[in-house]
């Protein structure tokens, strides 16, 4: 595998864009982007089950492949039998709303995937027609090649990773190993602060063929807060989302790498 810096290194990559709801989603598909994938609150919480209400207006308003992010709350991925239950009803729910995919991860309190729930949920998605990505819950196991080898046995078709680093730019070695290792049997995408500064060596450096970045901008409040010292949370009314100018500017630079 090539390391970063190394040798021009083809490959046709896919970019999946994080998206929160039909406005972003829109502007993702404008930009270029492959697929989608539904959350909400990733600033705050680092993302959240979406509404149904909001699933069903994405997917009104685009035709790409739309993953929807299952996750019940935030904190750890260590979930009680409850929250294991709402998982699968969130899956049915998705397939009812036209999701294509979703993105899970369940975890041990040893640091493992938790392949006895893990199990179950893979042959739900099979038996729904859905996509199933596990995601950088991966990125907290204490042992990646272990955890790896994890989601092979149980089936899953992709994980999202930065290789374990805060970035992907800086896993960007572990994520080769990573590729490496599932010689196909999983396909690894990369996620985790890419950008357009980033992502071309991130490519050449990894060769993986998938990539996940949120693609966003500064959004403009529509009026201004007239009441500041009340806050909802420590954001106040700044947000971010998907823009297709960088939806299209990432896509480009991970060709050009």
């Amino acid at each position: 595998m090539a390391a970063m810096g190394a040798g021009p290194l083809f490959v046709p990559v896919f970019l999946e864009a994080c998206v929160e709801g039909p406005d972003s989603a829109v502007a993702a598909q404008e930009g270029g982007a492959a697929r989608l994938e539904l959350c909400a609150a990733s600033a705050l919480t680092g993302g959240l089950t979406p509404s149904h209400g909001v699933i069903k207006a994405v997917r009104a308003s685009v035709s790409l492949p739309l993953n929807v992010l299952v996750r019940p709350r935030p904190g750890d991925f260590v979930y009680s039998q409850a929250e294991l239950q709402s998982i699968q009803e969130d899956l049915v729910a998705a397939k009812e709303l036209g999701a294509d995919g979703v993105v899970l991860g369940l975890l041990t309190p040893q640091g493992t995937v938790d392949e006895g729930r893990l199990l179950p949920l893979v042959s739900m998605c099979h038996t729904l027609q859905l996509g199933l990505t596990f995601h950088r819950a991966f990125d907290k196991c204490r042992d990646l090649p272990e955890a790896l080898e994890a989601l092979v046995r149980c089936g899953v078709p992709c994980v999202l990773t930065s290789g374990g680093a805060p970035t992907a730019a800086e896993g960007c070695e572990a994520i080769a190993r990573l590729v490496a290792q599932a010689a196909g049997r999983i396909s690894v995408m990369a996620g985790g602060g890419v950008s357009e500064e980033n992502v071309g060596a991130l490519v050449q450096g990894t060769g993986v063929a998938f990539v996940h970045a949120s693609c966003s901008e500064p959004v403009q409040p529509a009026g201004p807060e007239f009441n500041a010292r009340v806050r909802f949370s420590s954001a106040g009314y700044e947000r971010r989302a998907a823009s297709a100018q960088r939806v299209a500017a990432i896509a480009a630079a991970s060709r050009a790498g």
